[in-house]
C-alpha cells in the first residue's frame, strides 16, 4: 500500500465540467430507478412519494426535525425503540428547509437526498478522478448508481448525505486539504455512527504524513515538504474529526444520564450491537436449514465474498492509505454488527472505494462494453429497487 501522496485539485469550474458526464449519467440512472418506481407502486395502489419519504428510518429523521429528541417506542418484547439512536444533522437540515420554504419536513429530507446524492456522486468522481484518471471516476460514479440498493440513494435517508461527507472529506485528504477534510469529518459525525470510519481515514493519513516527514527530514530528502503551517493545518484538522461523534455520543450520555456509554444502551433497544458477525454468521447459517432458502444462503455467502474480495483487489491495487482504511471500518460495522439483516446492503452504500476495481476494469474495456454492462445492470437495478421498496420490510 502506498503513502499517502497529495497533488492538487484541479480549479473548482474546470472541476465541474470535468465531472459533468459522470453526474448526467448519474441523475439518468436514478431518474430510471425513480420512473420504475412510481411504475411500480402505481400498479400496487400504493404511493411512490410514500416510500420514499414516510416510512421507516424517514419517519424517525421527521419526527426528530419535528419534535426533537426524547421520542421512544416501547414494544411488546420489552424493546424500547428511542429517536435518539438516529444522528442529528439530517433532521436539522429538515428543520433548516422546513423554516426557509413551504416544504414539509419529509419533502425537506427528500431534497436533502437528491441534492447531497448528486454531491456524492461527484465527491466519489472526484476521488476515483484523482486516483485512476477520468474514465475510471465515471466509471464509478456508474457503478454506485447502478448497485441494486441504488434506489436508498433517493429516499429521505441519510446515506446519501454521509456518502457526500465522507467522499469528499477523503477528496480533501488525497489533496492535502487538512482543515476542510477536519471539518467534513466532523459534520460526517453528525449523520450516521460510522462516521468513525471518516475519523479514522483522517487520523491514519495524518499520521502517515507526519511519519513520512520525519524519514524524510532524517534523509535530508526535499521532496516531502515539513512547512510548519502544513503541520498546523494537518494537526488541526486531526482536532476537528472527532468532535462530531464524539459530541453527539457525550451529549445522549448526558441526556440519558447513562455516561459515555449511553448511545450504546440506545442501539441496545433496538437490538443494534457489534458482536464481530457472529450474529450475522448464525443468520447466515440458519438459511441452509431448508430448501430453498438455502439458495439465499448461498447469495448471502457470494456476496460477503465479493466484497472482501473487492476490498482485498483494492489494497493490491495500491489505494491511498485513507480509502482501505475508511472502507475496512465501514465494512467492517456493517457485516459484524447484530443489527436487522436486511439493512446490510444499504450500511454498505458508503463504501464505495470497494467500487474501485471494477471501475478501473470497465474504465480499460472498449466504450461500447462498459456501456452494455452498464445499461444492463442499470434496469436490473431499478426493476430490483422498486420490488425492493415495495415489500413489507425497510430496506
Amino acid at each position: 500500500m502506498t503513502d499517502l501522496e497529495t497533488r492538487a485539485a484541479p480549479p473548482r469550474a474546470g472541476a465541474l465540467r470535468r465531472a459533468a458526464p459522470a453526474l448526467a449519467g448519474y441523475a439518468a440512472v436514478r431518474a430510471l430507478g425513480l420512473l420504475a418506481l412510481f411504475l411500480w407502486s402505481a400498479a400496487r395502489d400504493k404511493s411512490a412519494y410514500t416510500l420514499l419519504t414516510a416510512r421507516w428510518d424517514a419517519l424517525w429523521y421527521v419526527r426528530v426535525a419535528e419534535l426533537g429528541y426524547g421520542y421512544e417506542v416501547r414494544l411488546a418484547n420489552g424493546d424500547v425503540h428511542s429517536n435518539l439512536a438516529f444522528f442529528p444533522l439530517l433532521p436539522w437540515l429538515e428543520r433548516l428547509v422546513a423554516a426557509v420554504s413551504p416544504l414539509s419536513y419529509a419533502d425537506g429530507g427528500f431534497l436533502v437526498s437528491l441534492v447531497a446524492s448528486l454531491a456524492a456522486a461527484w465527491g466519489i468522481f472526484a476521488v476515483a478522478d484523482h486516483v485512476y484518471g477520468r474514465r475510471a471516476g465515471v466509471c464509478a460514479v456508474l457503478l454506485w448508481a447502478v448497485l441494486p440498493v441504488g434506489i436508498v440513494q433517493s429516499m429521505a435517508y441519510s446515506e446519501s448525505l454521509f456518502t457526500a461527507l465522507a467522499a469528499w472529506a477523503l477528496y480533501a485528504v488525497l489533496t492535502g486539504r487538512w482543515v476542510t477534510a477536519g471539518t467534513l469529518a466532523l459534520f460526517a459525525g453528525l449523520t450516521r455512527p460510522v462516521g468513525l470510519a471518516v475519523v479514522a481515514a483522517v487520523w491514519v493519513a495524518a499520521v502517515a504524513s507526519f511519519v513520512r516527514e520525519r524519514r524524510a527530514a532524517g534523509r535530508d530528502d526535499p521532496s516531502v515538504p515539513a512547512e510548519p503551517g502544513t503541520r498546523t493545518r494537518r494537526v488541526l484538522g486531526m482536532a476537528l474529526a472527532p468532535l462530531g461523534t464524539a459530541g453527539y455520543v457525550l451529549w445522549v450520555g448526558h441526556h440519558t444520564g447513562k455516561g459515555p456509554l449511553g448511545y450504546l444502551d440506545v442501539q441496545a433497544g433496538w437490538r443494534n450491537g457489534f458482536d464481530g458477525g457472529y450474529a450475522f454468521a448464525r443468520f447466515v447459517a440458519d438459511k441452509f436449514t431448508s430448501f430453498p432458502s438455502a439458495l439465499a444462503g448461498v447469495g448471502l455467502i457470494v456476496g460477503v465474498a465479493s466484497v472482501v474480495w473487492l476490498y482485498v483487489t483494492g489494497v493490491r491495487q495500491r489505494q491511498p492509505l485513507p480509502l482501505p482504511v475508511y472502507t475496512g471500518f465501514v465494512t467492517a460495522l456493517a457485516l459484524c454488527a447484530s443489527s436487522y439483516f436486511g439493512s446490510k446492503p444499504r450500511l454498505l452504500l458508503p463504501a464505495f472505494p470497494l467500487l474501485l476495481p471494477l471501475a478501473l476494469a470497465l474504465a480499460r474495456a472498449r466504450t461500447r462494453r462498459s456501456a452494455a454492462v452498464l445499461g444492463s445492470v442499470a434496469v436490473a437495478s431499478a426493476v430490483y429497487g422498486a420490488f425492493w421498496l415495495n415489500g413489507s420490510g425497510p430496506p
